[in-house]
Parts: C-alpha cells; structure tokens; sequence
C-alpha cells in the first residue's frame, strides 16, 4: 500500500502544478507616452508588429480614441489591427451607435487611473491591461478582456491569428457596451 500511496501522492501534486497553472489569468499592461492620431504613428509603436494578441487588444483602444475627433482616421487605424477583414458599413454603425449622446469617454475608461469621480480622465503615461482566462483561447482565436473604470467586470475583446503570417487581427470590438456615467453628468451622484 505504501507505493501505491507514493505513487498516487506524486502524481496528485504533478496534477495539481499542472492544473493550478491552466487556470491562472494572465494580464499585460501596456504603456504609451502619448496617444497617436494617425495610422503612421499607430504603425510607429512597437506592439503594431501584432504578433503579441495583448497588444492588438491594446491597440484597439488606442485608434477608438481617434473617432471623435477624425473618424476616417480611426477607421485606418482599426482596418490596419483588423488585416484582412476591414470594417464594414455595418461595423462602423455599430461603433458610432455605442458613442450616440456624447459617450466618447468610454474609450477613456479602459486607461488606468479613469474612472467615473474624476470624469474619465485617464493618467499619463498612458496605460492599458490586458487580461487572458483559461477559456480565452481556441485554436487560432482569442478572447481577450479590457479593464473598464467604469464597469464590474473587464469586458472582451476578439482576436484571430493568421498562421501564414504569426500576427493576430482584430475580429470583433465587444467592449463600448455602457458603463457608468461620469459622475458630473449623473444626476444620481
């Protein structure tokens, strides 16, 4: 009894080292001294090789904070991190309804240090986490998750990798769902 007892207490903690790490999170933040406000200086940025899926997930954010000021602008920088698969009408209706009355700042709230008390205003340097579950990958797609100031829980974004070329490419932009108000716009605050 005394080998079996070894052998099944072995292979419990080989199981459990294995286990424990299949389920952990993993998260990435990403800094950025500035913002760009154009395709050029998006492509400029070391995480534009997207070959990192986190960093194509940060990136997104980055050329959403374009669309109230120069629309066409952010629409290049998101068919650049979307690859084969630009955006169509359909897509960039989807995107201007989520920002209908005025609601840019939710782009704002997925950089730290926005939340609704100081109205969505981020911290610079510039800084966006990226987190990853045990469920976030299958095959050659990801669903990644963006930290909202304004929300319980981070919200996905989509990703797809292109084998003949290593990079990964924005599928689908699920994270401008509401969030809450900025506190000097909240009538209940």
């Amino acid at each position: 009894m005394d080998i079996v007892s070894e052998l099944l207490s072995g292979l419990g903690k080989l199981l459990k080292g294995k286990i424990t790490k299949a389920v952990t999170n993993k998260t990435k933040t990403y800094t950025f001294p500035s913002l760009p406000r154009t395709l050029a200086e998006l492509k400029a940025l070391p995480e534009a090789a997207l070959t990192d899926e986190y960093a194509v997930a940060a990136l997104s954010v980055l050329a959403l904070t374009r669309w109230q000021d120069d629309r066409a602008e952010s629409i290049a920088m998101l068919n650049f991190l979307k690859g084969p698969d630009p955006l169509n009408p359909m897509g960039i209706q989807q995107i201007s309804d989520r920002f209908m009355d005025g609601k840019f700042y939710k782009v704002n709230s997925f950089f730290e240090g926005a939340t609704p008390a100081n109205g969505y205003t981020p911290s610079t340097p510039y800084q966006i986490k990226v987190t990853s579950n045990p469920y976030s990958y299958n095959e050659t797609w990801a669903t990644l998750y963006l930290t909202s100031g304004g929300a319980d829980n981070p919200r996905p974004v989509k990703l797809r990798k292109k084998p003949s070329t290593g990079q990964w490419f924005l599928v689908e932009i699920q994270y401008l769902g509401d969030i809450r108000v900025p506190a000097a716009a909240d009538k209940w605050a």
